[in-house]
């Protein structure tokens, strides 16, 4: 008797196996946390009149660098979710 022949599929294995989606493969998971930081930054770098003075500058920066970052992923999910409709 002659082994079955490894370079051969089975028919059910000609399907690939598809990968359970997550919560984190959602378009608008990386936006939507990257505009709480950014919100968060931008309250303690300019509204919060309680807040330790040496994180000032910190949050500032930190306002500046997500804020953009943020407005560039929302579009790019937004776009991403129009073209799957």
């Amino acid at each position: 008797m002659s082994e079955p022949d490894p370079s051969k599929q089975q028919s059910g294995d000609s399907d690939p196996e598809e990968r359970a989606s997550t919560p984190f493969d959602h378009p608008f998971f990386l936006p939507a946390l990257l505009i709480a930081f950014t919100l968060w930054f931008g309250y303690d770098g300019w509204l919060n009149a309680d807040f330790d003075k040496q994180w000032i500058s910190f949050n500032r920066w930190g306002f500046a660098v997500l804020l953009p970052l943020a407005v560039y992923f929302t579009i790019q999910a937004v776009r991403e979710t129009r073209r799957g409709k």
